[in-house]
C-alpha cells in the first residue's frame, strides 16, 4: 500500500515573514488577490505557484520559465533553503468556526510513492479537466517542484498515527506564524529515523483517498511517465517516483468539510413555479419565509440526512426540497454505485439541474449556466442583485461518503467537496530534480 518518504524540503530562509511570503492554494485565488500577493512581497511564493501572464508572453518566455528562473534565483541567492536532513514534517492548523469554536487538524506533510489508480493505493473521487493539468504540467516542466502539497486521507482505526503524532505535538513546534485570514500554523521537523521508520511501517497498509488536488497528482503521475520514458535507466529511488503530499487522519476532529452551493443563470424561459410544480414529482415541497442565511443553515442543518435543498429565486421566501424516494435515483442511475446514488450532491445535479434545467455534465463542466461558492450569503446576494435567476444550497458531504465513492471507483460531480481551511502553500516545498 502507501510507501511515504522523508525528503529534504525546501523553505523560505527564517528572517522573511511566512505571512507575507505564503498564500493559499493558487485554485482559490482571484486576480486581484494574485496582484495583492505579488505587491506583498518581492518574495512571494505567488511568482513561483501562480504567476503573471503578461501581454508579451510567447513559448519561449512566460510564466511558467519565470517560475523556473525564480525558484532558481531564490536557490542561488538563499532565499529559499534546503534541508540538510531527510525530513517529515508535522503541520497543524488552528481556526475557528463561525459559532466562534476553535479546532486544530493535524497531519504529516511527507513525499508518497505515485501509483496509479488502478492499484487502489491512491484513490481520488473527483473528475479532472484538461486545462488544469496541462497548466499544471507546464509548471512541473519548468521548476521540477512540488510547491504546495496534495491533501489526502487515511483511516487510522489503531490509532497508531494519530498516537504518534499527538506525541510529537508535546513539543515546541519549529515553526509558528498566522495568516491573514487568521489561521494558526504550526510546523514541527521530524528527523529521527526511528520515528519515521514508525511511521513508515504505519502507513504500509494504508490506502489515500486524495480530498484536494487530483489535478496535481494527475500532473504528477503524467510528469513521471514522461520523464521515466526520457531516462530508461531511471531508478525506482529516483524522487520523481514521488509526489509531496499532507496525509490527515479521517476521523481528525479537525476534518472540516464545507458544502459549496450553486447559482443558475441564463436559462432560457427560466419559471420558477413550473420548476417547483416539477419537483413535486420527486421531492416534498414547502415554501417557507427567508429570514436569513442563517435561519436557511440550521433548517438544512436538521435534515443533514434527508437529502434537503434550498432553493431560493428571491421575494423573501425559499422552498424546501426533500428527496421523497431514493428509488428516483435508483431509476435515474442504475448503472451508478449506491455510494454515488445516495450523495446529496448527485441527486442535486441529477433530479433536479439536469431533469428540470437542463444543466447537463458538459454544462456544469464548462460553468455555462452554473456558477459555484462557499459563501451561501453570496449565493443570496447573488440571485437578489439579479446576476443570477436562482440558488440551491445543500448541506456538506460526509468524509465517509468520499471514502465510500472513491472505493466504489466513481468520481463525484464537480465541487462536491470543499475542505477547510485550505494548505497554505510556501511553508515546505519539495525539488525533486
Amino acid at each position: 500500500m502507501a510507501q511515504i518518504q522523508p525528503f529534504r524540503g525546501l523553505r523560505f530562509k527564517s528572517d522573511l515573514d511566512l505571512q507575507k511570503v505564503s498564500t493559499p492554494p493558487y485554485d482559490v485565488i482571484s486576480p486581484a488577490e494574485q496582484a495583492a500577493y505579488y505587491d506583498m512581497s518581492p518574495y512571494n511564493v505567488i511568482r513561483l505557484e501562480y504567476g503573471k501572464v503578461l501581454a508579451l508572453d510567447n513559448d519561449q518566455q512566460n510564466k511558467y520559465t519565470r517560475a523556473g528562473e525564480t525558484l532558481q534565483a531564490w536557490l542561488e541567492e538563499g532565499a529559499l533553503v534546503q534541508e540538510q536532513a531527510h525530513t517529515l514534517y508535522l503541520y497543524e492548523q488552528v481556526f475557528c468556526m463561525a459559532d466562534g469554536s476553535k479546532k486544530s487538524r493535524k497531519g504529516i506533510v511527507t513525499l508518497v510513492r505515485l501509483e496509479e489508480f488502478s492499484k487502489k493505493v491512491v484513490l481520488p473521487h473527483e473528475e479532472t479537466l484538461s486545462k488544469a493539468k496541462t497548466d499544471r504540467f507546464s509548471l512541473m516542466s519548468t521548476t521540477d517542484c512540488n510547491f504546495s502539497q496534495i491533501f489526502s486521507l487515511f483511516v487510522d482505526s489503531e490509532r497508531k498515527i494519530s498516537t504518534q503524532l499527538k506525541l510529537i505535538a508535546q513539543k515546541p513546534c519549529d515553526i509558528a506564524f498566522t495568516t491573514p485570514e487568521g489561521i494558526e500554523e504550526k510546523l514541527w521537523m521530524i528527523t529521527e529515523v526511528s520515528v519515521i521508520k514508525l511511521l513508515q511501517a504505519a502507513f504500509e497498509d494504508k490506502q489515500l483517498f486524495i480530498a484536494d488536488g487530483h489535478h496535481r497528482y494527475e500532473t504528477a503521475l503524467n510528469y513521471r511517465n514522461a520523464l521515466r520514458e526520457q531516462n530508461p535507466d531511471f531508478k525506482e529511488t529516483d524522487l520523481f517516483n514521488y509526489v509531496m503530499m499532507m496525509l490527515v487522519d479521517m476521523d481528525d476532529e479537525g476534518l472540516v468539510v464545507f458544502p459549496t452551493h450553486r447559482m443558475v443563470k441564463d436559462i432560457a424561459d427560466f419559471d420558477a413555479q413550473k420548476i417547483v410544480a416539477g419537483l413535486s414529482e420527486s421531492f416534498e415541497v414547502q415554501t417557507l419565509p427567508f429570514i436569513n442565511v442563517s435561519d436557511v443553515e440550521k433548517t438544512l442543518a436538521t435534515l443533514i440526512d434527508q437529502k434537503a435543498f434550498a432553493f431560493y429565486t428571491g421575494k423573501q421566501t425559499y422552498t424546501l426540497l426533500k428527496l421523497k424516494q431514493l428509488d428516483a435515483m435508483n431509476i435515474a442511475l442504475p448503472d451508478k454505485d449506491e455510494s454515488y446514488r445516495n450523495l446529496d450532491v448527485s441527486i442535486l445535479h441529477t433530479l433536479i439541474l439536469d431533469k428540470h434545467l437542463g444543466i447537463d455534465m458538459a454544462n456544469m463542466a464548462n460553468q455555462t449556466n452554473l456558477t459555484y461558492t462557499r459563501d451561501p450569503q453570496e449565493a443570496i446576494d447573488g440571485v437578489n442583485s439579479g446576476a443570477f435567476q436562482c440558488a440551491f444550497l445543500l448541506n456538506a458531504t460526509k468524509v465517509f461518503e468520499i471514502k465510500d465513492v472513491s472505493l466504489a471507483n466513481e468520481k463525484m460531480p464537480q465541487k462536491s467537496t470543499y475542505f477547510y481551511p485550505k494548505l497554505t502553500t510556501g511553508l515546505v516545498m519539495n525539488k525533486f530534480r
